[in-house]
């Protein structure tokens, strides 16, 4: 396969050596390329001999550099394709629940192995062959993060609509065999793959050994628009407590034989069962804080360990705080300690109810501009309306709906200050403070919703 060359990096050996953007990358090392995983791979060796063409007439350029550096070649896509897409038409699906009308990036379903070894996406395993996970054991790529939702064939199959489904976690041993590392979560869906049948993954996920670094459980998210679709429910708390009784029973288990919990409720799961999020040793390394799970407690332990040494304003502030229902008594309570510190500082945190998406969506990653303005309008929100980034797109300030922050303090008529998602971010924004370097930010907007 021959990849087009977009770009020469500045100063880069490329440019040196006389590679022109139009050039086509035929090979290295008499290996051919197909995309993003094998250059990178390919590219870490010292020396390089590649094979291009130009003007349908090839060349070969020959090299020598240090290990780990870059040639110095831009390519059209970070990923040199396309995106693989899913096949799958799970029960469960965020994105057969969305409304019409929304950005079309939103409709887009990956099921991309790149991407969940370079960004931490998750893959269900039915886009790729036996081919494709050599490649993956032969270049050492890990972890992967992978859908798992049941690991009973049959039920895979109806969970994901895929008469495929169960064949495919033939990949999800062969990895674990392989070495590759492997993070997993698992969609709960009430009365389908709880209770027994949650058991039995879970005592099937504990035989692929050491390299099962996590399992992550989260609850079903339903919105309103659901009209046609698999009939499913939400957790109820007594529901919900039962799901986390069998999660911590297993986790004890992994702790006490494997020597790390492994397994993880999510923390929407003790909040709708009414249950105290654990502590944050519970988690150890928070190996799965991007599926919501810890997400909480680290931020209130960021947010502590923040204010024992900020420098608290002089004069009177009053802040408003957008959040989501979920969420909302846990970081009233944690606002508290702030609250009992800082007596010339207000601050209203208020719980959002999603219109937009209905049913059961409460998180604060889903709020839209829509909703805020409606439930904001009529208040007095003093200094500030401060945003979490999580509510926005990946690198811009605009919401699932499309309205931007700018429109947002139009309508509001007072000035909006985004935040990113950590305890510091988050009280250096109350305190009207100067917030530190926000981290980079995937370069793919999050579509996978079953990860919400």
């Amino acid at each position: 396969m021959a990849v087009k060359i977009e770009g020469i990096q500045s100063g880069s050996q490329a440019e040196a050596l006389g590679i022109l953007p139009g050039d086509m990358l035929l090979s290295i090392n008499g290996q051919e390329i197909t995309d993003v995983l094998d250059y990178r791979f390919l590219e870490t060796e010292r020396v390089l001999k590649l094979v291009l063409s130009r003007d349908g007439e090839s060349y070969t350029v020959d090299l020598t550099k240090p290990q780990y550096r870059e040639i110095g070649l831009e390519f059209e896509t970070y990923l040199m394709d396309r995106e693989h897409s899913c096949r799958n038409q799970c029960i469960f699906c965020f994105i057969d629940q969305l409304p019409r009308g929304m950005r079309e990036t939103l409709y887009f379903k990956d099921d991309d192995d790149r991407l969940s070894f370079l960004f931490g996406n998750y893959i269900t395993l039915t886009n790729i062959d036996d081919r494709e996970v050599e490649r993956i054991l032969k270049m050492h790529i890990s972890p992967i993060n992978v859908s798992v939702h049941t690991m009973n064939p049959e039920l895979r199959c109806t969970m994901m609509h895929n008469r495929f489904a169960g064949e495919a976690l033939r990949h999800l041993y062969r990895m674990a065999e392989g070495g590759c590392k492997l993070n997993c979560q698992i969609v709960l869906c009430p009365g389908i793959n709880d209770g027994a049948e949650l058991e039995f993954t879970l005592e099937k996920l504990y035989g692929l050994g050491e390299n099962l670094l996590s399992v992550a459980c989260v609850p079903v998210g339903l919105t309103r628009y659901r009209e046609g679709l698999y009939p499913l429910k939400p957790y109820t708390r007594e529901s919900a407590g039962e799901v986390l009784d069998i999660l911590e029973r297993y986790g004890e288990k992994f702790l006490r034989e494997r020597g790390s919990r492994t397994v993880y409720g999510s923390d929407e799961l003790y909040l709708l069962a009414g249950k105290k999020l654990p502590p944050v040793e519970f988690y150890e390394d928070f190996p799965q804080i991007e599926n919501g799970v810890g997400m909480l407690r680290n931020l209130e332990d960021e947010f502590l360990w923040a204010l024992e040494d900020m420098e608290l304003p002089e004069g009177p502030r009053t802040v408003t705080v957008p959040t989501g229902e979920c969420g909302a008594a846990f970081l009233d309570s944690m606002l508290d300690e702030l609250r009992g510190k800082c007596h010339n500082l207000t601050v209203n945190l208020v719980p959002v109810k999603n219109d937009f998406f209905g049913g059961s969506v409460n998180v604060t990653g889903l709020l839209t501009g829509q909703d805020i303005v409606k439930q904001l309008k009529s208040r007095a929100l003093g200094d500030e309306v401060l945003i979490a980034s999580n509510m926005l797109r990946a690198n811009e300030d605009v919401f699932l709906d499309d309205m931007t922050l700018t429109e947002l303090g139009k309508t509001l008529g007072v000035p909006v200050r985004k935040f990113s998602c950590t305890g510091e971010a988050m009280l250096c924004a109350l305190l009207g403070a100067e917030a530190p370097t926000a981290i980079g930010h995937n370069p793919y907007e999050q579509s996978s919703w079953e990860r919400v």
